[in-house]
């Protein structure tokens, strides 16, 4: 989504790499922190296998959805932009083949857990492929049905002054 919206206007290019590495350290981060909650190895190399042209279709129609309620939430509402995401990612996880990882930072992460939420390094560029043409083809779609967007797209991951605390 990160290039998705600097494409459209919202994020500035040169704020995409830091958002990149941030995201990418988040989800790996993350996957260590799971680890050691549940008294895994924090390092290991995923062995399941996630491959083939059903699984790949799978992650396109995760990231085209996902990557189409964001564009829709944020044209009327985009403050519930968050709690959409949220929700969607959790009904993917259930209607989509490949549980719906949807994003390339989460896909390299679950690289390096070898438990049931994991894939094989060998898997991941075709997941990371799936879910950029998922979020190539959702973005002009949105941006023809909603001539709008690009004026509303820096709403959707630039914060919002109003939303501090």
């Amino acid at each position: 989504m990160t290039i998705a919206d600097a494409s459209q206007g919202g994020l500035p290019w040169r704020e995409v790499p830091g958002y990149l590495v941030a995201q990418i350290a988040g989800a790996i981060s993350g996957v260590l922190a799971a680890h050691a909650m549940f008294g895994e190895r924090l390092f290991m190399l995923s062995t399941h296998q996630r491959s083939g042209g059903s699984q790949m279709f799978s992650e396109f129609v995760a990231t085209f959805g996902l990557v189409s309620v964001i564009w829709g939430c944020a044209r009327t509402r985009a403050a519930v932009v968050p709690f959409a995401v949220a929700a969607y990612i959790v009904a993917a996880y259930w209607f989509t083949a490949s549980t719906s990882f949807a994003n390339p930072a989460v896909s390299l992460a679950r690289a390096f857990t070898d438990t049931f939420a994991g894939i094989r390094p060998a898997d991941v560029p075709g997941f990371v492929t799936a879910q950029c043409v998922g979020g190539a083809v959702a973005t002009p779609l949105f941006r023809w049905l909603v001539p709008a967007l690009p004026a509303r797209a820096g709403e959707v991951v630039v914060p919002h002054p109003q939303a501090r605390v």
